[in-house]
């Protein structure tokens, strides 16, 4: 199934190297097809608004045709795609064509007359017998995955083996009835197992047919976008009693009798310091006591495990893990040895199922806090804000967001600069955290001297040192490739540098970097996994592991892929000097989750130690969202949210991915259990 938009929602031979698979020069927009009139229309939009459309047509030789055309918040996709079916209708012949934000879009298929096929994308390049396997392309036009969704259904329950590798298959559900342009309309919701971690959610028309796929985006035929809402509670309420089940499997009482973890080296993460031989005993959801090896006796009826060779921390932190849409993502964040989480950005009526259906026992996810983001009505607004067109709606969306019951306020970047200081006053007064990008036009320093109590993203914090035609156009791509190009060549040592990590330190402003959101960006040439992904390609879903290579962010400008990468090593550094002047740093992903432990290692390679690194994702976050008192670290009283993991972490952080058990509230879960529930297929390594 095809990467759908900017993230992946869903191996080349050894001989192949990233010159061998080097493609041409990317088509323009230009260059692209036009839909002719009366071509098939979908569009793609949120409750932002419209951000793209979608055409199929039938080209006179009888090819499919398809047209893409996206912009998210800046970021561009152009591409069209031409598909050839064979007699059996699985595609002989595919041409991709056009770019995205991750870099060249062009993928070619072909079956020769031998029976062989051969692929070639910006990131890989083989050839396998066709056999009775359908290829699963790399990229293309969201809407071409209606071919797919045809093959899987004709295929029933035996599904289909996909090329380069893997199998998918699909289960329909019962018919819904929603209203559209020519009246009712019947739909069904299926689930795709084999291009995910978890099973996909997409709709079909009443003949089986694809129709389209909601979310926080959605693909929907011209005119129906009204009925998005209504699909998405239904697929969500589906998702909810599948995960539910799953949830009711480890959160029993046999999972929250007494514990004790003996003779196990154990970081205080409030020292910052790692205790050889120690014992903790947990019991009734909480720690008990904690003391030296050997010195606890376990109540009549405890689990006592031998910590010998093992690491206990406090369970982990993502402070920038966007929850919502996807309850299996967050047992995947369990089984990773995520304990809490800080969401920099939610739909409010999505956080709060979540909360209600964690407390309740039938949602398996770690526990966290919520923000909602703001930003102006504009054709670049993000995905699932509220949006406002003056500083008195901004205002009355902080209100909304405290009237929920959530955490904070996330300004973005098509925000209004004069909105921020009033927005931020009302948020303040209604102890609300208050945090974002920089919107266009501001650079940090202004926006933390309106009221942010955080910057998101290290690019923004860069934006200091950035022109100001670049700080200027910071709601457009400038926002990466104005530090693409510049960032190489800033002074982090500069007076005025030096003078900006003061300010933040005096005012606590608090640094959410998401270094691992552009290190695969700046750094990846297509030929090898991002360093974030590279431990989970072995146990991850082959489409998934797959999607995980990138061409990079494309080159501009005279620049090189040298040049990235000195500007990423600038970004880097750009948190070891903020760290040095006192500026508090927690660690985010802006992804999966899976990349927090990569995260970590980049706080490593900035100058933080492996302690102060492991502190950005326990004890720091806890008492930025004021959880403090109950988590964030290992002692008698606090909430057991705690991980056991294989290996010496004060040697090798990346002894963190390798996950025995988490305690999750108290529950003890293996983690064996856990990664195979979400998805992952072993033991990262």
């Amino acid at each position: 199934m095809r990467r759908p938009m900017l993230a992946s929602l869903l191996a080349a031979p050894a001989s192949i190297t990233a010159a061998s698979i080097a493609m041409a020069t990317p088509a323009t927009k230009e260059q692209l097809m036009v839909p002719p009139a009366g071509a098939r229309h979908y569009t793609i939009s949120s409750t932002a608004g419209k951000h793209g459309d979608v055409w199929s047509w039938t080209m006179p030789d009888k090819r499919l045709a398809y047209r893409m055309s996206m912009s998210l918040r800046g970021w561009v996709t152009e591409t069209d795609e031409l598909l050839t079916a064979g007699a059996d209708q699985r595609p002989t012949a595919i041409a991709i064509r056009g770019f995205t934000d991750s870099g060249d879009a062009t993928e070619e298929f072909t079956v020769d007359p031998t029976g062989v096929a051969h692929w070639k994308t910006a990131v890989d390049a083989g050839s396998a017998p066709f056999a009775g396997k359908r290829y699963n392309p790399y990229g293309g036009p969201m809407l071409a995955m209606e071919r797919d969704v045809e093959a899987l259904v004709v295929a029933g329950g035996k599904g289909i083996d996909l090329l380069p590798t893997g199998h998918a298959s699909i289960a329909i559900g019962a018919p819904v009835q929603i209203t559209g342009p020519q009246g009712p309309k019947t739909v069904r919701l299926a689930f795709i197992r084999g291009y995910g971690f978890a099973p996909v959610p997409i709709w079909l028309d009443g003949d089986n047919r694809f129709f389209g796929n909601v979310g926080d985006i959605s693909l929907l035929p011209e005119g129906y976008e009204i009925a998005g809402p209504k699909l998405k509670d239904i697929q969500d309420q589906a998702t909810a009693a599948m995960v539910r089940d799953v949830a009711h499997g480890f959160l029993k009482p046999a999972n929250r009798t007494p514990t004790l973890v003996d003779h196990v080296l154990m970081f205080d993460s409030v020292a910052g310091k790692y205790l050889p031989d120690r014992a903790v005993l947990i019991a009734d959801g909480k720690v008990v006591v904690v003391g030296a090896g050997g010195t606890i006796k376990p109540p009549a009826g405890a689990t006592t495990i031998d910590g010998r060779g093992k690491t206990l921390t406090p369970g982990l932190w993502d402070s920038h893990r966007h929850v919502g849409g996807d309850d299996w993502n967050l047992l995947q964040n369990v089984a990773t040895g995520m304990t809490n989480y800080r969401s920099p950005g939610s739909q409010i009526e999505d956080a709060l199922s979540i909360y209600k259906r964690r407390a309740a026992g039938d949602l398996l996810a770690p526990d966290g806090k919520v923000s909602v983001i703001i930003d102006r009505k504009d054709p670049l607004a993000a995905q699932g804000a509220l949006t406002v067109s003056s500083a008195a709606e901004a205002i009355a969306a902080v209100d909304r967001i405290k009237a929920a019951g959530l955490w904070g306020v996330k300004f973005y970047t098509s925000m209004n600069p004069a909105w921020i200081a009033p927005a931020a006053a009302e948020a303040h007064k209604l102890d609300l955290h208050v945090h974002g990008h920089v919107p266009a036009g501001m650079r940090p320093l202004d926006a933390v001297r309106a009221g942010y109590d955080e910057v998101t993203h290290i690019n923004f914090i860069m934006m200091q040192a950035m022109p100001q035609d670049v700080v200027d156009k910071a709601n457009t791509a400038a926002r990466l490739e104005g530090p693409a190009r510049y960032a190489k060549d800033v002074d982090l040592d500069a007076p005025a540098m030096k003078a900006f990590y003061a300010e933040l330190a005096k005012r606590h402003t608090i640094i959410d970097p998401t270094l691992t959101v552009f290190e695969p960006l700046m750094i990846s040439d297509g030929s090898t996994v991002a360093p974030e992904y590279a431990p989970f390609v072995a146990i991850a879903p082959p489409a998934v592991a797959r999607s995980w290579k990138i061409a990079g962010y494309p080159l501009f400008g005279g620049l090189t892929r040298e040049d990235f990468r000195k500007s990423f090593a600038k970004m880097v550094g750009l948190v070891g000097r903020l760290h040095q002047a006192g500026v508090p740093i927690v660690a985010g992903t802006d992804g999966y989750g899976l990349e927090l432990v990569r995260e970590l290692e980049l706080y490593q390679q900035a100058g933080l130690s492996n302690a102060e690194a492991l502190q950005t994702a326990t004890i720091i976050p806890a008492r930025m969202t004021g959880m403090a008192d109950r988590t964030g670290s290992i002692a008698p009283g606090k909430t057991a949210d705690i991980i056991l993991v294989d290996g010496d972490v004060s040697r090798d952080l990346t002894n963190l991915r390798h996950v025995d058990t988490v305690f999750l509230d108290g529950y003890r879960l293996g983690g064996d259990a856990l990664r195979q529930a979400s998805g992952l297929g072993g033991m990262p390594r």
